[in-house]
């Protein structure tokens, strides 16, 4: 089995290198400790990702747990048709999905207010460029929360985790006018949501 992924703030942002070919070589023949750094450069942002969304904390640390441990049982079938991180996030994504349904209950959507919420951080693409208060992080978190899961993890890979247009579209199956179809509306649906719950635009 893989190593439990160890998640530290370091980490996040960490971008697909050269350096990750060389590792997922190294573990496609067996090589534990090139895993193992594969598992520490990504674990975070596997986490956060399950975490937006709609996982709570105990849930996500699970989906990541087996996202890793799937990773490594099929790290033989990778081609480098994608790139590492795309096909690690579709993984986990994957798995977030199947845990959203077989636990689809209210708890699921409760206030990113708890401890442990991941609030969406700056980012380039609007709307959250432009977030700068408590109350309105707070709005904006929940109507992407709220969003169907086929509009919000579109809108959480391209717009939240800063990946580009062809990188989602991959992680998700889907091809690129499909997600910005689905992207579009998400947005809509947010800016809508935050309008109806604060009285204000984005």
């Amino acid at each position: 089995m893989p190593p439990r992924p160890v998640r530290s703030a370091a980490n996040v942002g960490v971008r697909l290198d050269d350096a990750d070919v060389v590792l997922v070589a190294r573990a496609q023949a067996g090589d534990r400790t090139a895993f193992e750094q594969l598992v520490r450069l990504y674990a975070d942002r596997v986490y956060a990702v399950a975490r937006r969304l709609g996982l709570p904390s105990d849930a996500a640390e699970e989906v990541t747990q087996d996202a890793f441990l799937r990773a490594w049982r099929g790290i033989g079938s990778f081609r480098g048709d994608a790139r590492f991180f795309t096909w690690l996030y579709r993984i986990a994504v994957n798995e977030a999905k199947r845990r959203l349904e077989r636990e689809r209950t209210h708890s699921l959507v409760r206030s990113l207010d708890d401890d442990g919420a991941v609030e969406p951080p700056d980012v380039r693409e609007e709307p959250y460029a432009r977030v700068a208060d408590a109350e309105l992080r707070r709005a904006l978190a929940a109507a992407v929360v709220a969003l169907p899961l086929k509009y919000r993890a579109p809108l959480i890979l391209r717009d939240i985790e800063g990946l580009s247009t062809v990188d989602a579209a991959a992680v998700l199956g889907l091809g690129e006018a499909a997600l910005k179809s689905r992207l579009h509306r998400a947005r809509a649906a947010v800016r809508s949501a935050v309008r109806a719950r604060l009285g204000r635009e984005l």
